[in-house]
């Protein structure tokens, strides 16, 4: 089995995947672009990625290819309707964030509520130094308990988030979908959640229909000074409504942990925005990559590869 791992900079250099206990030559490249990805994969039975993009064309061209190992629970990078026409599997790691993920949102929330990007960044000058007192006041800081947090999702991350939301006397509600016609049992309608939360987090997949879910209207819906966070997917929001909320002061602040292309460009007006507002918060994608998170990641990569050859061994 020649197996070829397409973004091995996907995962730190601290953690390296097991190698599987079958027959294997293990090629890797650190990138791989859209014009390298056939070249590169051409004579692989196994390709092991995080992002790279196989669409039905790629795909076609790809004949020996037999497993595709995603090292994330995403798979919107693969088409799978024609992965699935052609015969090629496709098996993508859930669950090893379970932890990492809420424990960033909560370390957010704080980080929202109490302004430490204001306070840090004061640091970077000699502004306490010259305070005609022992300390001054030039941010918001409020309480995180007694707040009420909105969650949009109820997989294992959103659940997770609200545990330990109410573990901190938070007030948690989950959204029902957008346009439901009725609300299930443990959920408020989404318009209602809107106007309640002092804060919006997100943890719901991208699809057609979430796509944008966060827009101009919806962020016209949310409370003036709530905040939103989001650590699921970046096209989950539009990022020009939302500079427009932060702007325009009716968010009272944003941290977000993905944006709608990664990396993102330089002059993405959310990145040039951050530099100097203390109230928008963005962290590379990393809720997901804490030590404990990758190395159960990376094992359930190596796990999956191995149940597949297993598998062909019977037929």
């Amino acid at each position: 089995m020649q197996i070829v791992f397409l973004d091995s900079t996907a995962i730190p250099k601290h953690i390296p995947i097991p190698r599987p206990n079958f027959a294997h030559e293990w090629i890797e490249y650190p990138y791989t672009s859209a014009d390298q990805t056939i070249e590169r994969a051409k004579d692989a039975d196994i390709v092991i990625t995080s992002k790279v993009i196989f669409d039905r064309q790629t795909l076609e061209q790809l004949p020996k290819l037999k497993l595709i190992a995603i090292t994330a629970t995403g798979t919107n990078n693969i088409d799978l309707v024609a992965a699935k026409e052609l015969g090629i599997e496709v098996k993508n790691v859930t669950g090893y964030s379970s932890v990492t993920v809420p424990e960033h949102v909560l370390g957010l929330i704080f980080s929202l509520k109490h302004s430490l990007a204001g306070w840090l960044r004061d640091q970077t000058s000699a502004k306490w130094g010259e305070s005609p007192q022992f300390c001054y006041f030039d941010y918001p800081i409020t309480d995180v308990r007694g707040s009420t947090l909105g969650i949009v999702g109820k997989g294992c991350l959103g659940s997770e988030v609200g545990r330990l939301a109410q573990a901190l006397g938070m007030h948690v509600l989950y959204a029902e979908h957008k346009n439901a016609l009725t609300c299930r049992e443990g959920y408020t309608p989404f318009n209602e959640v809107l106007k309640q939360a002092d804060i919006l987090t997100l943890h719901c997949p991208l699809t057609p229909d979430t796509e944008n879910l966060i827009n101009e209207e919806t962020l016209s819906q949310m409370k003036k000074g709530a905040f939103l966070i989001n650590t699921g997917r970046g096209p989950l929001v539009d990022e020009k409504a939302l500079l427009k909320a932060l702007t325009g002061g009716h968010l009272g602040g944003a941290a977000l942990d993905v944006m709608a292309k990664e990396p993102p460009e330089k002059d993405n007006p959310l990145i040039v925005a951050a530099k100097t507002m203390p109230n928008l918060i963005i962290t590379p994608h990393i809720a997901w990559a804490s030590d404990g998170a990758v190395a159960t990641l990376v094992k359930k990569v190596t796990q999956n590869m191995e149940a597949f050859v297993a598998q062909l061994n019977r037929k």
